[in-house]
Order: structure tokens, then sequence, then C-alpha cells
């Protein structure tokens, strides 16, 4: 993956998260405070703006800039929690033009990493790491196996659709939502949902390449 690339995939993903506000925060009304969708969208479209200071710069200083607006403009939990996400992967692709396999799977490895510290929480919470774990360890040994990253990111998807799916069958223990205890049973976490659009653009964007 090269700047470019990472480049549009983060277009990609602004796009497909304003698409989907209303949908997102539909998920989030049902057992949250009903504005991830909308504090998403507003976070990337301040992105989308702001995206030319640091578009010539190298792939780590891209995700920290992605970071950085995304903290100080998502209001909620997700802010914070993207907004490390992104910053933790840059501090892996510092100084770096273009990165193997090898390197999007460590920056994903540290992005959850940065999530889960930021939280408190673990996988199985019914929180975004409901996908993201899942998505990891797909990948991971899908390069671990020698296959590609595009093929790697497919069973990712998979595997983090698969997540978003588990959610609905979880107690939420974090967030907002672990006030409904056992109500937050058969809904979707909305965290969960727009993880996995990300990576689905992700892999839409490479493929596309």
């Amino acid at each position: 993956m090269d700047t470019k690339q990472l480049l549009a995939i983060i277009h990609a993903i602004a796009k497909k998260v304003e698409a989907e506000k209303d949908y997102l925060s539909q998920l989030d009304n049902e057992i949250g405070d009903g504005d991830h969708g909308i504090n998403l969208a507003r976070g990337f479209k301040a992105v989308e703006e702001k995206i030319q200071t640091f578009a010539d710069k190298d792939i780590g200083a891209i995700f920290k800039g992605v970071g950085t607006v995304l903290v100080s403009t998502v209001g909620g939990a997700s802010g914070p929690l993207y907004g490390t996400a992104f910053m933790k992967a840059g501090n892996v692709c510092k100084g770096k033009m273009t990165i193997t396999a090898e390197e999007f799977t460590a920056a994903l490895d540290a992005a959850i990493n940065g999530i889960k510290m930021r939280g408190k929480a673990v996988e199985g919470e019914k929180t975004m790491l409901d996908a993201l774990c899942p998505a990891y360890k797909a990948i991971k040994e899908s390069i671990d196996g020698g296959k590609n990253l595009i093929d790697a990111l497919t069973n990712g998807v998979d595997a983090a659709a698969a997540g978003v799916e588990y959610t609905k069958t979880i107690i939420a223990t974090k967030g907002r939502a672990s006030y409904l205890k056992e109500r937050s049973l058969g809904h979707q976490d909305p965290g969960a949902t727009s993880s996995l659009y990300m990576l689905q653009m992700t892999l839409k964007t490479l493929k596309e390449a």
C-alpha cells in the first residue's frame, strides 16, 4: 500500500460513513446516544477538508493527521477511540511511503491495542473490538500463510462481518449500552458496524487500485 492508495481509502471511508450515517445513528439510538453516525460523518468531513495539509506526507503522518482530526471533531466515545487507533497505526508506519502486508497487519494490531487501552475494553463486550479483533486474527493468519493483502483483507472483512452479527447475541458491558444490560441483546453494535465499513472500504479501494 502506498500513500496514494491510503488517501483513496480515507476518501472512500468518508463517503461510506456519510452514506450510512443515518443507519449508524439508528443502531446507536437503540442502545446508545443515537449520534454515532452523525458524529463520525462530521469527523470524516473534517478529515476530507484538512487532508490536503498532510496529503504529501508519509503513511505514518497521514494516519496521525486523520487521528488528530477525529479526536478533535468527533463527539462521544468514538472520536477518542478511532482517533487513537489511527494515531497508533501512524506510529508503526512512521517515515514510510509504502507499507507491506506485514506492516499493514502490525499497524492494525497497534490500532486495536490503542482502542483497548483508551476504551479499557476487550473483545466480547459488544464494542468495535468485536469486529476488529476477529478481522485482525484472520488477516494475520492469512498473511502468515502466504496470502497477499487483498486476499487477507477479504478474510478479515468476512471475520469482521461475523463479529458484527455476534454483537447481536451478547450483552453490552461497556459504554452507554451497558446501562441496558439484558435489553441490549438482539441489537447490533454501531461501533462494530462502522469498523466493518472501514475494513470494507479498505478492501474495495485496494481491489480497484
